[in-house]
């Protein structure tokens, strides 16, 4: 009898804060839907991502909308928020992308990388002539310096300088052939690590229709990308993110500059099916590609999926793009390093007319 009491204790505290109302067994507090997981190996991970690794070169008509751009400072993101695109890449990291008005198709810009090297033709820019521009730069090549003078320039024309440099350093052709073109896993190269996390998500249009999947906490896998450095250690590259909800499935790439900072953060849209060979199933038909650094944001919908042709080979040449309008050439390479020349010169200056301490 004894023993019982501990149990018998417990039951009449219970009643007692039901009956007082402290408890109300009626209440019910909003909390988000947590969404059944499935199951899965990293060696899945693995085929996952190489399954996206198997297209090597594709040409595919999309929809493109830019979002708070480079663009937009340029005076040709307003009037060309959304434009049309004829893209083609081809591995390891080539791309040929033209930016079109919708409809009649005119070219507001064209503009290639051969993997090194990028160029940007800006052909249209709202009637001014202002902005258009040849611009010629480094893929790997850090213009941040370029683009903190422009913003501190205190000459009278400084905004259409800005307009000029800053808007076409920012966006480059090389930033969607990761998205696009997705590297397949290299165990030899890199070390890999598969953990688990829950995101809370909301889509607010859901939230609207009063649908239980527009408050969600979400399970995805993360597979970490690792380099090992000379002194031993570990630097993130890549991030793959896989949603678990009904399968496992690729939803998100993010990639890493040396300091570990995101360069880009790039979103997989719901599949479906590119191509008509019926060999590459199951694969995004939109893609978000966001660029923290440079702060705009692009996303890039197949047109029809079905037309993307898959798997040709592209000469060299269709990813070098020529000045054939007679643009006004900008070399940002050679004003990274007049500015660098500059910020030199000035920093000797001050150290010169500094009184000592």
């Amino acid at each position: 009898m004894l023993k019982r009491k501990p149990l018998l204790l417990l039951s009449f505290i219970l009643i007692a804060l039901t009956l007082s109302g402290c408890i109300k067994p009626s209440d019910k507090v909003a909390r988000p839907k947590l969404l059944k997981t499935e199951n899965a190996a990293q060696a899945d991970l693995v085929n996952e991502v190489n399954r996206f690794a198997r297209i090597n070169s594709m040409r595919a008509k999309m929809y493109l909308k830019f979002e708070d751009n480079s663009f937009a400072e340029s005076g040709i993101a307003e009037k060309y928020k959304s434009a049309d695109g004829d893209v083609v890449v081809q591995r390891p990291a080539k791309i040929l992308m033209k930016v079109q008005v919708p409809v009649i198709k005119s070219d507001i810009a064209q503009m290639t990388s051969d993997g090194t090297k990028f160029r940007v033709a800006i052909l249209q820019d709202g009637g001014s002539g202002k902005y258009k521009k040849f611009v010629l730069g480094t893929n790997a090549a850090d213009y941040s310096l370029l683009q903190e003078k422009v913003k501190n320039s205190e000459i009278e024309d400084g905004q259409v300088i800005k307009q000029n440099v800053n808007a076409f350093s920012n966006l480059r052709p090389q930033h969607f052939t990761d998205a696009m073109l997705v590297r397949p896993i290299d165990a030899e190269k890199y070390l890999y690590l598969m953990s688990t996390i829950t995101q809370e998500e909301v889509d607010f249009d859901l939230i609207k229709k009063k649908s239980p999947l527009g408050w969600v906490l979400r399970g995805y896998y993360l597979l970490d990308e690792f380099q090992k450095e000379a002194d031993g250690s570990l630097r993130i590259t890549r991030r793959f993110w896989f949603d678990r909800v009904g399968g496992t499935r690729l939803a998100r790439q993010q990639i890493f500059d040396a300091k570990g900072e995101i360069e880009s953060d790039i979103v997989y849209g719901q599949p479906g099916n590119l191509g008509e060979s019926g060999e590459y199933n199951n694969l995004p038909l939109e893609i978000f590609v966001t660029r923290p650094k440079e702060k705009y944001k692009m996303r890039l919908t197949y047109q029809s999926p079905e037309s993307v042709a898959i798997g040709k080979t592209y000469p060299d040449g269709a990813f070098v793009l020529e000045n054939t309008w007679g643009l006004e050439e900008v070399d940002l390479d050679k004003k990274l390093q007049e500015a660098k020349a500059q910020k030199m010169q000035s920093d000797n200056s001050n150290t010169a007319t500094r009184p000592p301490q």
